[in-house]
């Protein structure tokens, strides 16, 4: 049997970015390029969150782009599903998978993606990503609008908080509208940055009601099976576990830990492992790849969560809506995430955290894991959360148009040295623009083709079907 040609491609005419750019904004409809360092393949809830928000936009009519930086020899161009189109430009890692900091290193490339893709808006995602920051600054430059959305919470007191504040009310102070995921967040973010409230909107995050199902028969209450899955690391609570572990096992011994993740703390949790003999009560997975995170977690009753910091915690999302009880500490946005019936809240200590844990093993037969999975999808949808970030986008394109002395007043107010130095840094990318305006102008950038991934995947299907029936 032979397979089916798909012919040649047809010769798309030349269109003028602005003319394309233009007609969706008039319709309502928005070319978004989300930037971000971090991206598939790695796995997060960055990467979450960017990937299922751009799959539910372009269901809801708009056209989405990815950029992040090369992973390995993942580099180029690749498509994911739903036609979502990914730039892996071939930036290499420089710490904690972000890009090194070049200023104006980007600009060329994100110039030429912005012509190409037609790009109307630009959403930046997490304000520890390099390549989020210099895109913002560049799409500023070139007269785009922009939108950030903060993941992450910081503190002020230690230098690279300091640093990173600064860095953030730099790109901040010429956003057009910014979200956080959490009150909390939002909190977090203004005070940081200096961007006025009413310019920063609140969109939580979501989960995948669809992946993350509760198991089909109800667990045996005869062994209770407690459930961690999270990066081994300082921020994260590790060091919490190792305390919090051999407590739990001596007062209640039908409990039993899975700990799912890898990290510099691991060893510390092996070491307490060893330490008191729990080889049989506390199993290490290692790192779990997020495919096979329900089937760790439809296994325990109890998810625990002991971040010292957290935004929002998608984690408990997943766990919630795999109809385990959950039990967190008390930080940053975890009160808002889930209600009180479905979650037992601690203080970052290890006593209060055994007293926790013992409470929840008692709210136990109460619970019930299809009930709760009934409830976390109706209060979390990705759907709902694109339709809420459309409006934030409408907002942003809706703002006025200004030029570069129009903005400049803003990073001037962003301190007495710091707010000259950014004045600088923005005048010279506008003199760079205007440098490769000159060497290569928009008309000769190539624009891409439009293509209908939906339509042409239902012919392609169609092909496939009758060869195989005259075959």
């Amino acid at each position: 049997m032979q397979l089916p040609s798909l012919g040649k491609l047809p010769n798309f005419p030349r269109i003028k970015a602005y003319e394309t750019r233009d007609k969706m904004s008039q319709q309502g409809k928005h070319r978004i390029l989300m930037v971000s360092d971090f991206f598939y393949p790695n796995f997060g809830g960055v990467e979450n969150h960017i990937y299922y928000l751009s799959q539910c936009l372009i269901k809801l009519g708009h056209t989405v782009v990815v950029m992040t930086h090369a992973y390995g020899n993942r580099s180029g161009v690749r498509y994911m599903t739903g036609g979502l189109k990914v730039y892996y430009v071939p930036w290499k890692p420089f710490l904690m998978q972000n890009t090194l900091p070049t200023f104006y290193g980007t600009l060329p490339i994100v110039r030429t993606i912005l012509i190409r893709e037609r790009i109307s808006l630009i959403h930046g995602h997490q304000a520890f990503s390099t390549l989020c920051h210099e895109a913002l600054m560049h799409a500023r430059t070139m007269g785009y609008k922009v939108v950030f959305t903060d993941h992450s919470l910081y503190g002020f007191a230690d230098v690279g908080s300091i640093h990173m504040n600064k860095v953030l009310q730099f790109t901040l102070a010429d956003v057009s509208q910014a979200i956080c995921v959490s009150h909390t967040s939002k909190e977090n973010t203004v005070l940081r940055s200096g961007l006025p409230p009413e310019r920063v909107f609140v969109i939580p995050n979501a989960v995948d009601t669809a992946m993350f199902k509760p198991a089909r028969e109800r667990l045996s209450s005869s062994e209770i099976v407690i459930v961690v899955i999270s990066r081994l690391v300082y921020r994260k609570g590790a060091d919490l576990l190792v305390e919090v572990i051999p407590e739990v096992c001596a007062l209640h011994p039908n409990v039993r830990f899975i700990i799912g993740g890898d990290g510099p703390k691991r060893v510390r949790l092996e070491e307490m492992r060893e330490k008191h003999s729990l080889q049989d009560r506390v199993d290490m997975l290692g790192a779990v790849p997020h495919a096979k995170v329900q089937s760790v977690l439809v296994s325990g009753h109890i998810f625990l969560n002991s971040s010292l910091t957290e935004a929002f915690c998608i984690a408990i999302l997943e766990a919630a809506s795999c109809g385990l009880l959950t039990v967190s500490t008390r930080v940053g946005g975890v009160p808002e995430v889930l209600p009180d019936d479905m979650i037992v809240l601690a203080k970052p200590d290890p006593s209060d955290m055994v007293q926790a844990i013992t409470k929840a093993i008692h709210l136990l037969p109460q619970i019930d894991p299809q009930a709760m999975h009934c409830r976390v999808k109706k209060l979390y949808s990705w759907y709902d959360v694109a339709k809420r970030t459309e409006i934030v986008y409408d907002r942003a394109f809706n703002c006025s148009n200004q030029n570069l002395v129009e903005r400049l007043p803003r990073y001037l107010s962003c301190g007495a040295w710091a707010g000259k130095l950014f004045c600088l840094v923005m005048i010279i990318d506008f003199v760079l623009w205007n440098l490769l305006q000159m060497w290569k102008p928009d008309k000769e950038i190539e624009v891409v083709p439009e293509i209908d991934f939906t339509s042409r995947a239902s012919e392609e299907a169609a092909t496939w079907d009758s060869s195989t029936d005259e075959s």
